[in-house]
Order: structure tokens, then sequence, then C-alpha cells
């Protein structure tokens, strides 16, 4: 048996909860999967898996081998890598993960425009708004907003700002007013970001002075850009990001909303696995990254140049 191999088909059928999901994934078929699993139990002694008709599951003793196995299988793919690379070539798969708006908006650009510097990577972009484990779910990076509870098994590398501004459509303002005070947004019909981490409050600050605000949402999403869609048709005043909104700032289909009041400032984060040797590969990723968003990135320079936002 090849305990490696072994090894990273298990990680992956852990990951995935399924046999024919981890096949598809690694290029196998499902009784491959299933025979390598078998011979990983017997060479143990122990059961890892539960499996029933619907989904796979880990044991107790699979739940606690996951953990140095997948480091096992980590470092045994970084070591394969190390040796893989031909001078400053880059080769083999990245796994990405980002949140849907700016990874679909701006990450999927420059992504693509990474790999064609490096034509013998083989990126994966998985767009996904949910706080995802890169570690758990396999991925080489993951892109945040924000930071993470402190974890040993992460490191983290600031991207760019991400700037929150509040708009709406001329066709809204015009038929409800333009509030002058964040207490008036009570009136209003408020577009909200399910994933907001202080809930149904919206903070703002201004010279010093901080207010948070309970709004209603009329209309809620966990996708920024659905949000920045129904602003557009006119439902209400969006709670949005400069990188989203910013052309739309910019040719007057959006107008600024309580400009005199600042959101919270946030970053995109870059997250990777902890690993002793970062890959070439995962650190090549995040310079280029660095270098495309800082120190300010293009959305953010054409607000500021047109006077929307500060310099």
């Amino acid at each position: 048996m090849d305990q490696l191999k072994a090894m990273e088909i298990f990680v992956e059928v852990a990951r995935l909860r399924g046999f024919s999901a981890a096949g598809r994934q690694l290029g196998i078929s499902r009784a491959l999967v299933s025979k390598h699993i078998m011979q990983l139990e017997a060479e143990l002694g122990a059961r890892l898996l539960h499996r029933s008709t619907r989904e796979v599951s880990l044991t107790e003793l699979g739940q606690a081998y996951l953990e140095p196995c997948t480091a096992s299988v980590e470092q045994a793919r970084l070591a394969r890598q190390i040796v893989s690379q031909t001078g400053d070539e880059l080769v083999g798969g990245l796994r990405i993960q980002a949140p849907s708006s700016f990874g679909s908006e701006w990450l999927a650009d420059a992504l693509a425009r990474f790999a064609l510097l490096h034509p013998r990577l083989q990126p994966t972009l998985h767009v996904d708004d949910n706080l995802l484990d890169p570690v758990k779910h396999g991925f080489d990076l993951s892109i945040r907003v924000g930071g993470i509870p402190d974890s040993p098994g992460l490191h983290m590398r600031r991207l760019a700002p991400c700037r929150g501004i509040l708009c709406a459509s001329p066709a809204y303002l015009d038929a409800h007013g333009m509030p002058d005070h964040p207490e008036q947004l009570r009136q209003h019909r408020c577009l909200h970001f399910s994933h907001l981490t202080q809930g149904s409050t919206w903070h703002f600050e201004r010279e010093s002075r901080q207010l948070a605000v309970d709004i209603t949402p009329a209309f809620s999403s966990n996708n920024g850009k659905a949000l920045h869609q129904a602003a557009l048709r006119g439902l209400g005043i969006v709670y949005d990001t400069t990188f989203l909104a910013w052309r739309d700032l910019l040719e007057g289909r959006l107008l600024a909303v309580l400009d005199g009041w600042s959101l919270p400032l946030n970053d995109f984060t870059a997250l990777y696995p902890a690993t002793h040797k970062v890959p070439p590969k995962v650190r090549a990723m995040i310079d280029f990254l660095v270098e495309e968003y800082q120190s300010i990135p293009e959305w953010d320079k054409a607000l500021a140049d047109a006077g929307l936002i500060p310099g």
C-alpha cells in the first residue's frame, strides 16, 4: 500500500464528506478511493470513517487522525513542489478562496494575469462568502475581509483597504430625500449585508464621535453584488463597498449618502497555512496581490481623485 497516497485520499474524503466527490477531485474512481481507505484503516487497525448511503463522516479516531494526517500530506506536497520547481517557474495547483463579490469583480482578473505569467500553474478560484478554514478545506490561500481569531495554524498578510460606503440611486433619493444624520436611516429603506459581524447595527464616526444605529433591513443578502443591484434599481440605501460601487458613483448611477460620516475601515487579508516554508507559488501570489492593490487600490484612487472619498 502507498500509505502517503492513502492519506491524501483520506484527507479529501474527510474534506468533501464523500468517496465519489473525493474521487472526482483526485481524478480516480470511487472504487479506488474506497480501496485505499480500507487499506489505510487496516494498516492503522482503526475505523476512520462512518459510511452511509448519503454521506461519510469521521469517527472519533478519524477526527483525531485528520489533523496530523493533513499536516503530513501538506509537508509531502510542499517537498514535491520544492523538488519540481525549475528556476523561478511556478508549477502545479493553486487553490484560492475569496468572498464572492471581490472574487468575481477583481480577484479573478488578477489571478488570470498572474497565471499568464506562470503558464505551468493551475489555479482554482472558489468564491464563497462563508468563513472557510483554509487548512480544513484544502485551500492554499484564502482572501478575507478583516482578520481572524488567533490561530496557530494560519498566517495573515494585509492586501488592501476595504472601505464601506452608503449610497443610493438618484431616483430613490428624489422620492425619499437625502438623510443628513445617521439616526434618520431608521425612516429609510436600508439594504443590509447579512454577513456584517455587527448584525443589523451600522456604525459611524465623525470627528472622534462614534454612533451606532440599529436599522430594520428592507432587503438583506449575504452577497454584496445582489445588494448593489438592488440599490441601482432604487430599492433603498445600501451598505456597499467602494470596490463594487466606484464606477456607479463616478458615473452618477449611485450617490454617496452621509458622506460626512465614516464607516468602519476594514482590510482585505490573505490567510494561508502556517508551514515552516511557505510554498513559492503562495508567496508569489500574495506578493503579486500586494503590489496590485497597495498602497491605494485602483477603485479607491479613482474615487479619491474625484473627491468622493478622502485621499
